[in-house]
């Protein structure tokens, strides 16, 4: 389970910074290094999807089961 947790955080981090450099300068990452909207790019944003989702589980599991 932890590997898990590690393989989507860091694809919640690179979904991150993709989505900085789009707001800041207009450079899609994801884009440029998969294509545009191919299957693969689109491959990357499904998994940034469902590691944001996957993400949400980590507010259960620090600090609030504590207080």
């Amino acid at each position: 389970m932890k590997i898990l947790d590690y393989v989507l955080l860091t694809l919640v981090i690179v979904g991150a910074i993709n989505w900085g450099l789009i707001g800041f300068l207009q450079f899609d990452l994801v884009r440029v290094l998969f294509g545009d909207m191919s299957i693969l790019s689109r491959i990357v944003y499904a998994l940034v999807g469902i590691g944001g989702l996957y993400a949400i589980s980590y507010y259960g599991r620090i600090g609030w089961n504590n207080r």
